[in-house]
């Protein structure tokens, strides 16, 4: 008789691929796909999540061209999108003659939040805990004595209220610097340390004790000066007009972001850092107005030249978690030669910016589907069985004729084989 499974996570990795391949009929050749794992290896895939099964890999290439704060840059982008990484090499070339991207970061704070109900007097709950900032400081600052050591940790308090007629609540802003760290865990161990004291202070009940994501005081900038001479005048135009129907309309904006990010998404995944938060926090800072809004801003100076700035939250860091661990983003920041998280941050919004002068180009010239062309018929063609001796011809053809489809790319690959 059979005694009790064992539960998945507790099985080996052998032992998952076998379940896995069992429950989901899965044939030798299609399970043999999970058993490889790259420079992240076994050990390490199975420490990072779950029931681990394996790694889902992303191709990895390098934007080039870049000059930020008069450095050349080396940028590896992790994306599966077609044009992104020329795209980016594309328009920090055409920012080299006016001297590359211009980058500067707010500092390397982050928010933890702390959520307090069922105060008795609210408002004067929170003039309580502003009487009391110095000890509740101190007392998460000992939740980090390294991170103290380092010139960091815990810098400021900031209470609000947020009414409501049935069950006001009071938030706390706890301000941690988390220098070359993105900070998480710190910022959620140092909110935990300091709840049982705001519950004694204000006879309330905390509930989250949680850190925030949108980092606004965690804030990259960069800008960057097109010649009007390298792309002309009407596309100059025409990029200001892009700019300025993603500034009135934010259905046009969410595209204009998402276009940003392709770029900023890229960096953060290569160096191990959190897409999702990065995404989030540059999302919530566009609809900080009440309107989303577009994260970058492109306006002619006098002589004509194109001009763009960007600014937005970037939390990611260059030590701790996935960015220590993983080898292969180690290697990545060491290419980057982004030796401190603001150093990181300044790059990232940099491809950023480039990224989002690249699409908005596109669209206000030859249109945004040109440029991908050549490289969605690469993928079609492939998909269709092609080799790497007929790819470029099937590709060139089905360009030619205007009729990117997969069943074309079959017929064609079924007529040169009859030659």
């Amino acid at each position: 008789m059979k005694g009790p499974q064992k539960p998945f996570y507790k099985k080996s990795m052998k032992e998952r691929h076998s379940t896995l391949q069992i429950s989901a009929s899965l044939s030798d050749e299609e399970i043999e796909r999970y058993k490889k794992f790259g420079s992240l290896g076994e050990e390490l895939s199975d420490y990072f999540i779950e029931n681990s099964i394996g790694v889902m890999e992303v191709p990895l290439g390098i934007a080039l061209n870049f000059i930020v704060n008069s450095r050349e840059v080396i940028v590896p982008m992790a994306v599966e999108e077609s044009s992104v990484v020329a795209a980016a090499s594309y328009a920090a070339k055409l920012a080299r003659p006016s001297g590359g991207f211009f980058a500067t970061t707010s500092g390397s704070i982050m928010i933890a939040q702390i959520q307090l109900l069922n105060c008795d007097d609210t408002h004067g709950a929170r003039l309580k805990i502003m009487e009391q900032k110095d000890e509740i400081l101190t007392l998460a600052r000992n939740q980090d004595p390294t991170l103290e050591s380092l010139g960091g940790g815990p810098c400021d308090l900031q209470v609000r209220i947020l009414e409501n007629s049935d069950d006001p609540m009071i938030i706390v802003h706890l301000l941690v610097d988390t220098k070359d760290a993105m900070g998480a865990n710190t910022v959620n161990t140092m909110a935990e340390s300091i709840a049982p004291l705001l519950e004694k202070i204000t006879n309330g009940q905390v509930c989250l004790r949680i850190i925030s994501n949108l980092a606004d005081q965690r804030l990259a900038r960069s800008r960057c000066i097109i010649k009007k001479q390298d792309i002309g005048e009407d596309t100059v135009d025409g990029v200001v007009r892009a700019y300025q129907f993603a500034k009135m309309d934010p259905y046009r904006a969410a595209t204009h972001n998402k276009g940003i990010m392709n770029g900023i998404s890229a960096v953060v995944l290569a160096t191990g850092n959190d897409t999702r938060a990065v995404e989030a926090g540059a999302h919530a800072f566009a609809a900080k107005s009440g309107q989303y809004s577009p994260l970058t801003t492109w306006e002619k100076n006098r002589d004509g030249d194109l001009i763009g700035t960007i600014e937005l939250p970037l939390a990611v860091g260059t030590v701790g978690g996935t960015v220590s661990l993983h080898p292969k983003a180690k290697t990545n920041l060491k290419i980057l030669g982004a030796e401190t998280s603001e150093n990181l941050a300044e790059i990232m919004a940099s491809v950023g910016l480039a990224q989002n002068f690249a699409a908005l180009r596109a669209l206000a010239t030859e249109g945004i589907q040109a440029g991908h062309m050549k490289l969605h018929a690469k993928n079609i063609a492939i998909m269709a069985g092609a080799s790497s001796g007929n790819l470029e011809q099937i590709v060139s053809r089905m360009i030619a004729e205007g009729n990117i489809r997969l069943d074309r790319a079959k017929e064609i690959i079924k007529e040169l084989r009859t030659f």
